[in-house]
């Protein structure tokens, strides 16, 4: 089935293995491999693709934040991308990091972006090529763009969003959507299964918040869930497409996997990713804890 085939408001933010193998070549098109292990790119990555790294490449080095505009101009000036070029990403963990990188760069201004459906487990499975060749390309002058804070949502945000006063019970709140572990989302775990236990001092959940772990909009093979069978996961916990959404999860980065599939295939307009998270709403004196 095409991604055309499952019912998305925007298809098109979707590309096949097919289409990336068919457009390798493109100097309109950038490959971008974004990992949760670091390591695969140098092992073997798509021919012409580029690496880029959320830790090293997106986050400033100093201050718990992204990288500046003008850093993200020079970055993308490096890779020969210039403020026209289609990026396609993809990666492991069914495009968990790809997705975030596109969040990124979607809310940094940069307009024509794609996710290759299923990442690198589908390209894999079907036997494609890979190199180890890592690619140069000549660099561009990169204009930074209009950045759109529509996307992303801060810690008073949140507390704004359930309704929260200080030393008062929270209010009734807009939906929120914790995508971590159900170990997570209880209190039980501060990280994932089998992930070292670290990064917050209090475990739990944002109060109002609805567990949906975020693999759950995947199939087996990668690729993203029908919409029909999308909008059944979200909208039977009342997350539907008039309200207004915040993702979350530990640092941001498995709620841009829920924030794509809300707001980019669902077509849902006002879904912001609060990517502080856990990690920062965990460790803050005095903010509100379920279990």
């Amino acid at each position: 089935m095409s991604t055309n085939d499952r019912g998305y408001v925007h298809p098109d933010v979707l590309v096949t293995t097919d289409w990336v193998a068919e457009h390798l070549n493109d100097s309109s098109i950038r490959i971008v491999e974004s990992d949760e292990d670091v390591l695969l790119y140098d092992i073997g990555h798509i021919p012409n693709a580029v690496k880029i790294d959320w830790h090293g490449d997106l986050q400033d080095p100093l201050s718990r934040d992204f990288i500046d505009q003008d850093a993200f101009a020079a970055l993308l000036s490096r890779f020969g991308i210039a403020n026209d070029t289609t990026v396609v990403f993809y990666g492991d963990k069914n495009n968990w990091w790809a997705a975030y990188a596109y969040w990124f760069f979607a809310y940094m201004g940069h307009e024509h972006l794609k996710i290759m459906d299923g990442g690198r487990k589908k390209w894999e499975a079907e036997q494609r090529p890979l190199t180890r060749d890592v690619p140069t390309f000549t660099a561009t002058s990169y204009k930074p763009s209009e950045m759109r804070p529509e996307l992303r949502a801060f810690r008073d945000d949140v507390l704004e969003h359930i309704g929260y006063q200080r030393r008062k019970k929270v209010g009734e709140g807009k939906p929120i959507v914790d995508v971590r572990s159900p170990g997570e989302y209880s209190g039980e775990l501060l990280h994932m299964p089998d992930y070292p236990q670290e990064g917050a001092l209090r475990g739990g959940h944002i109060p109002g918040a609805k567990n949906i772990p975020w693999g759950r909009a995947a199939n087996e093979d990668g690729t993203f869930k029908s919409s029909d069978e999308l909008r059944e996961i979200y909208g039977g916990q009342g997350v539907t497409g008039d309200a207004d959404i915040v993702t979350y999860c530990r640092i941001g980065e498995r709620s841009a996997h829920t924030w794509f599939v809300l707001h980019e295939l669902l077509g849902y307009k006002n879904v912001r990713n609060y990517d502080g998270s856990w990690t920062e709403w965990g460790n803050v004196v005095g903010l509100p804890i379920e279990r």
